[in-house]
Order: C-alpha cells, then structure tokens, then sequence
C-alpha cells in the first residue's frame, strides 16, 4: 500500500511537471466548467436583479452548484460553492464590485449560501458516485460476462487466449500478453502487437509464475517492470501468466480495476484448465481408439491369418501322412491304404497353394498399409494404357475371375495416363477381386475407363475407371466407410477379408492426386470408381519407388 501511494504521488507530480498534460486533464476541466457555471448564473441573475430581492438570488447559486455536483464532481461542487459566495457579494451586495459588507445580515445570507453549498455538494457528489459506482459494477460485470460467454464457445487454447487479450485490451485500454510454461520455462503463448518483451518482463513474469504472487507495475515486487503480472492460478496450481503494460506510463490501475483484472485472470485460467483438460480428454480417447483399432486389427489378423495357416498345415499333415505307407507286398498297381492317389495329392497341393497366396496376399496388405502411413510409398511415374493395366489386373488375379464373365469398355483413343503402374494393377486388382467376392457365382463383372472433361470429382480434366458388380451392393450407410481401414461390409454369407484392400487402394489412389469412391448401381449391384488427373501438357516428374 505504502508503494503504491508513493508511485501515486510521483505521478502526480509528473503531471504538475507537464503543463500540457495538466491542461488536459479531467480534473482542470471539472474546475474550468465549475467557474463557467458560476459567471453563467451571475449573468442570469443581472436582469432579474431588478424584479428579485438579492437574497433570493442565492437559490440561482444554490442551483449551480446541485448541477456542478450532478456533472462535475465534489471538487468542482466545493469550488463553485465558494465562487458563488464571493460572485454574490461582488455582484449584488452593497457596496458593489467589492467584497466589503455594509449590512452585516448579508454575512448570515453568506454563511448559509455556502454551508448548504457544501452541503448540497457533497450529497449530491455521494449520489452521483454511488450512481457512478453502481454503473461501473455493472459494466464489470457485462465485461465479465463477455469474456466468459467468449471463453465458452471458443475451441482450442489459442481462441481461448485471443479473447483474453481482446477482452482485456478493451477494457483497461493496455497491451496483454499471457505466459504459460514449456519445457520448465515460460513462453509468450500468445500478445498484443504493442507489447514489449525484454529480459526485464522475462524476469519478472517468471518471479510472479514461480512464488504464485502479483508482481512489478503497481506493486511491491520488481516495480521497475513496465509490465503487471498476475499468476493463472487454479485448484490445479499455476497455469502461466497474465501480463498488461499502459499505454501511457503515467496511468494506473484503481482498486476496482485491480479486482475487476484479478476476475479476468481467474477466468482465463479456468479456461486455460479446461483447454488443458479438453486436451487430455482428446488423447485419452485416441489411445482408446488406438487400442481399440489394435484389438480390431488382431481379432481380424489372427483368425485371417490362422485360416490358410491350418488349411495348410491339415495338407501337409495329410501329405505326411500318406508318405508313411511305403509299397511293399502290395500286388503291382496297387496302393497302399493311407497312400492318396495322384488325382488327390495334385488336389490337395492346387489347395496349399491357393492359401499360400492367400496368405502372401494378406501380409502384403499390412506391408501396404504399413508403407502408406508412415510416408515410406514414393511414386514412379510414367505414361501407362488403360488396356495394359486392366491386363495385367487380370493376370495378376489369374483364376480367381474363373465364375465371372468379364467384360471391358474402353475406347481405343484413349490417351496415355501418367501414373505408377504396379501400383495402379495393385489397385485394380483389389477392385477386381472385391467385385468377384462379393457377386455370386455367374454374375459377371464390367470396366469402364472414359475421359472426364468437366463434373469430375477432380479440379481438371482426368480419366475415369470403374469395376461394375451385380452382387448385393452396398449399403447407403456404409458408402463412406468402405475405405477405411478393417472396415467391412457385414453380409450374411461371410465373405473373408481383412478390410485393407480398399483402404489401400484409397492410399495410392490420393497419392497419385486422384479420387475414388463408391456408389450404388441400379438393378443391384455396386460400382467402384477411380478418377485419375491428365497432366499431357506438363513434364512427369519421375520418383523411384521405396520398396
């Protein structure tokens, strides 16, 4: 309290130093107006001095000073109380344009004028200030609550800490910064554009953070900083820092301003907290999610991965089992009884090694995915046709397409598309593959390839390939999930699959700046459609592959 009068003081006396910044002040303007309002009144009282008693003239001077009360203030209440004494007795009392009395009762009229001029001002300057006060709590109190409603509906740290400095700016008309900690030091999270910050502010923001107590302009603590800063505290602890810095160096913040300014800072450090707690929330619930996607991706590997396994190790087992009757006393062109004839083991063997490839496929998909998220896929780019890529899709899948008739429509002047062509086979061999998994048996499979102009899903000019199936299709809900990983579109006849094919071919699709997606087909069925761009008039820019 002690520094704070003192610092008070020297500003006052800053003022007296400056001329121009005393005639400027409010105060020198209160007691200008007062002296106006009193010469008004003398010269309103001039002609009616003829129809009027002069004592009752005072009530005109009475009137000045309930109105220099009402607007002025106390001060300039009292100084016009005490001009209208010496104007009355200038003005109107014998002998006149003196101060000398020769009726001494005037010196009674005197006395009261000014008693009940004090009087009068200072209940009317009480009620003016009770007023005043009762108007500056309620704007606190709006300045409260809009800072609070902002803090509410504002998303994430940063929005939050660009309220506080707007509300705050505007209301004590200073520069703000707040601090909060990293790495066990404060940082400037977020400032005004006037706000300086030296080794000084540094300092002393740190001293406030550390012993949780305001500190420099206008208190007792490092008063030398341009700067006032008060902790963010919570039930939490401290939280950072709320720093302001006038604009004029002369100005100081009033005791209301100071409470008003300690509710702005507990405000901003509840929401501080609750971005804080927001964001724990948020990676509490992505490592649910995680250990949810990794619960998904065992319960589907393992028992994707177990069934060829088994397939398998059953073959091997009956193979290794029929190797151990060997022929001995059988008649010639016998065999024994545990023994598989030709026609079986070249059976069993087409068996392991269709769920071989199974299994390669399935593991190639993870090695895939793997690849796609952590950035490890780089494009080779070339000038590919349509028609060699659907060619090598299908020898790629071989007999796998063996139930469904396969038709193609693709014109023959269609141009070279730049893209990475294993990559892109990789793709429409999924789209292929998924089109017969899901078509019963007979139904046949159609693709399409057209160039696109305009109304494609593409900002330019791109070619267009989409597999057509007639199988049950794909429900509405489910058209925008089918490209994410391990989703799978449930069906009652339990096709297998991992749900990494689409995903994949999603992955690679955008890496070469194209789009895919999928829609429904009239008649039943589903369409599943890749949009690729045409750069023919701009160079490939070739990248090698990591494989």
């Amino acid at each position: 309290m002690k520094h704070l009068l003192k610092e008070r003081f020297s500003a006052l006396l800053t003022r007296l130093k400056d001329p121009a910044q005393w005639l400027n002040g409010r105060r020198l303007r209160r007691f200008l107006g007062s002296i106006a309002l009193v010469l008004l009144v003398t010269l309103i009282g001039l002609p009616l001095e003829i129809f009027l008693h002069p004592t009752n003239l005072v009530m005109l001077y009475l009137a000045a000073v309930v109105v220099t009360a009402l607007y002025l203030g106390r001060s300039a209440a009292i100084l016009a109380s005490v001009l209208s004494v010496l104007a009355f007795d200038y003005v109107f009392v014998a002998p006149r344009f003196t101060l000398n009395v020769s009726d001494t009762e005037y010196l009674v009229t005197f006395l009261g004028l000014l008693v009940v001029g004090l009087v009068i001002s200072n209940t009317t300057a009480v009620v003016r200030e009770q007023f005043q006060a009762a108007e500056q709590r309620e704007r606190n109190a709006t300045a409260l609550n809009l800072l609070s409603r902002d803090l509410t509906v504002a998303v994430g740290l940063d929005e939050m800490l660009q309220a506080v400095l707007h509300h705050v700016g505007q209301t004590f008309k200073r520069e703000v910064v707040v601090w909060l900690p990293q790495n066990n030091h404060l940082i400037v999270q977020a400032a005004s554009p006037g706000f300086r910050v030296d080794d000084a502010e540094q300092n002393t923001a740190a001293w406030a953070y550390e012993h949780n107590q305001p500190a420099g302009r206008g208190t007792e603590i490092l008063s030398h900083a341009r700067g006032r800063y008060l902790p963010l505290e919570t039930a939490r602890g401290v939280l950072g820092v709320l720093g302001i810095e006038p604009l004029d160096e002369t100005t100081l913040l009033t005791t209301e301003q100071r409470q008003l300014l300690d509710s702005f800072a507990r405000l901003a450090a509840m929401a501080i907290e609750r971005a804080h707690l927001a964001e724990q929330a948020s990676q509490a619930l992505v490592l649910r999610q995680t250990e949810k996607l990794q619960s998904a991706l065992l319960n589907s590997i393992s028992h994707d991965l177990r069934t060829p396994l088994a397939s398998i190790t059953g073959i091997l087992s009956t193979l290794r089992e029929s190797e151990s009757g060997r022929p001995g006393e059988q008649e010639p062109g016998s065999w024994p009884a545990n023994s598989l004839d030709p026609a079986t083991r070249a059976e069993l063997l087409e068996s392991a090694s269709e769920e071989a490839a199974r299994l390669n496929r399935l593991v190639g998909n993870l090695l895939d995915m793997t690849r796609l998220e952590g950035g490890a896929l780089r494009l080779s780019i070339d000038l590919c046709d349509v028609r060699d890529l659907v060619g090598a899709a299908l020898a790629q899948l071989g007999d796998r397409l063996n139930q469904h008739p396969l038709r193609t429509a693709i014109p023959q002047e269609l141009p070279l598309v730049p893209m990475d062509f294993v990559l892109m086979v990789q793709v429409l061999s999924n789209l292929l593959d998924n089109a017969a998994k899901y078509s019963p048996e007979g139904a046949p499979i159609e693709v399409t390839a057209q160039i696109v102009e305009q109304g494609s899903k593409l900002a330019g000019p791109a070619v267009e390939m989409a597999v057509f199936d007639r199988g049950m299709g794909i429900p509405s809900a489910d058209l925008k999930h089918v490209f994410e990983k391990f989703y799978r579109v449930h069906r009652p006849d339990g096709v297998q699959g991992t749900g990494l094919g689409l995903s994949i071919s999603r992955g690679i699709v955008e890496a070469h700046g194209g789009r895919i997606w999928a829609s429904q087909r009239e008649a039943g069925g589903s369409i599943i459609t890749v949009a690729l761009p045409l750069h023919a008039s701009s160079p490939l820019q070739e990248t090698s592959r990591n494989d």
